[in-house]
């Protein structure tokens, strides 16, 4: 007669004990308990299938009871019944689980929480903001690597519908960065954003508002040194039209970051825009002018401290009063208008795009290039300020100055 196997008590399962090696008690129907030198109990089935023994693994015990392991005996055998394979089922849905689990919001969460340490808090705040009210509610639950380009450009096209081109954009520009975490983490094949390459309305560039006439930029020179504001606003405004720092940097300018020495101003990753280190080589005209200023604040922290709290930089709004007050308009100048004003006759006079670009700080933002790029085209970059300063110093005196190709400038 066949072995009969009588099924396990509960108090069969809780009273086993450990051994010094593995050993099993059997329920019947294949399942059973097998007990471990370490004290751990495991649910586990022997089956037979397509000719060959194999095992299912149930759970631990107390997790899995001896009911819950019955029942997933028994589902198992209905399985065998219907000429399936327990096990090849078993790990289909678990990969049909982790990849539902691997939703867009999950990845793009875990991409913001690895990324935000090199943003601005400010920036990491308002990309999630972004991210909840305009991408979530749409793809946030689906798995990243089932998105579409159709899908992706739907919930973009929603943000355009309300006037909003620009923040569809960026949106895009953040899904894209998504999506390429997710290919390289394995979640994903491949970034559809790149699909919808032009599939965007068209948006107006709205520049800051500055001069551009070489005569107009002489009258504004002339007019800054006639000013008779504060000390500290007419250096501001000087060093503005030589340095084209973004007015936030200009304004917050510590005296640590200045080494005359050098020759050279170093502003921290953490106070610029794109969140790396920026050289910003000083010409001879800058020097003198920032060692004036230091007989004034250099007992401080900031080149520009605030005249009402000291330990605080100079208003946001000092250099835009100042201009209104020599008689430019926010439509004819604003104090970011000289970055425009530098990087528009910089390039009509031939001077490299790209030495013009990285000294304006407007670099590519790739993470391998990020940690070099602050020192890149140095040397160019050097001469171009120096020749920048010397040109600002003709158009001031009203000589007359022609532009040569190549990146310099004859003053007659």
């Amino acid at each position: 007669m066949p072995k009969t196997t009588r099924p396990l008590t509960e108090v069969e399962v809780r009273n086993a004990k450990p051994r010094d090696k593995r050993y099993k008690l059997a329920d019947g129907g294949g399942l059973y308990l097998e007990v471990l030198p370490g004290g751990g109990k495991s649910w586990r089935m022997k089956y037979h299938f397509g000719g060959k023994e194999k095992r299912l693994v149930f759970g631990l015990w107390p997790e899995v009871s001896l009911k819950d392991a019955r029942d997933h005996r028994t589902d198992a055998r209905k399985l065998l019944v219907n000429g399936q394979d327990p096990s090849a089922v078993k790990k289909a849905a678990a990969a049909i689980s982790t990849q539902d689990a691997e939703t867009f919001e999950l990845v793009a969460r875990e991409w913001q929480d690895k990324f935000k340490p090199k943003w601005s808090p400010a920036y990491a705040d308002k990309l999630l903001r972004r991210l909840e009210k305009d991408v979530f509610p749409f793809i946030g639950a689906k798995p990243i690597r089932d998105i579409s380009p159709p899908e992706l450009l739907a919930l973009l096209r929603r943000v355009e519908a309300r006037g909003a081109p620009d923040i569809a954009r960026r949106l895009l520009w953040g899904c894209g960065q998504i999506q390429r975490y997710a290919v390289a983490t394995g979640r994903a094949e491949r970034d559809v954003s790149a699909d919808l390459r032009g599939a965007l309305s068209p948006i107006k560039v709205k520049h800051h508002a500055s001069l551009t006439d070489p005569k107009d930029i002489g009258a504004l020179l002339r007019a800054i040194d006639e000013y008779g504001g504060n000390p500290q606003t007419i250096y501001a405004l000087k060093l503005a039209s030589h340095l084209f720092l973004r007015p936030g940097e200009l304004r917050g300018l510590e005296w640590s970051e200045i080494n005359f020495d050098a020759a050279e101003i170093r502003i921290q990753a953490h106070r610029m825009k794109m969140r790396e280190q920026h050289i910003v080589p000083l010409s001879r005209q800058v020097v003198a002018l920032l060692r004036e200023i230091h007989q004034l604040t250099g007992g401080g922290r900031f080149v520009f401290p605030s005249e009402l709290t000291p330990s605080r930089c100079m208003s946001e709004n000092t250099v835009n009063t100042a201009l209104r007050r020599l008689g430019y308009t926010k439509e004819e100048m604003t104090g970011h208008g000289f970055r425009s004003l530098a990087s528009t006759r910089l390039h009509e006079m031939g001077y490299n795009s790209d030495v013009i670009e990285r000294q304006l700080s407007h670099c590519e933002r790739n993470g391998v290039k990020a940690s070099y790029n602050f020192a890149q085209h140095l040397p160019e970059r050097r001469k171009l300020m120096q020749q920048w300063s010397d040109y600002l110093d003709g158009l001031k005196t009203g000589a007359k100055v022609i532009p040569i190709h190549g990146g310099k400038a004859a003053i007659e």
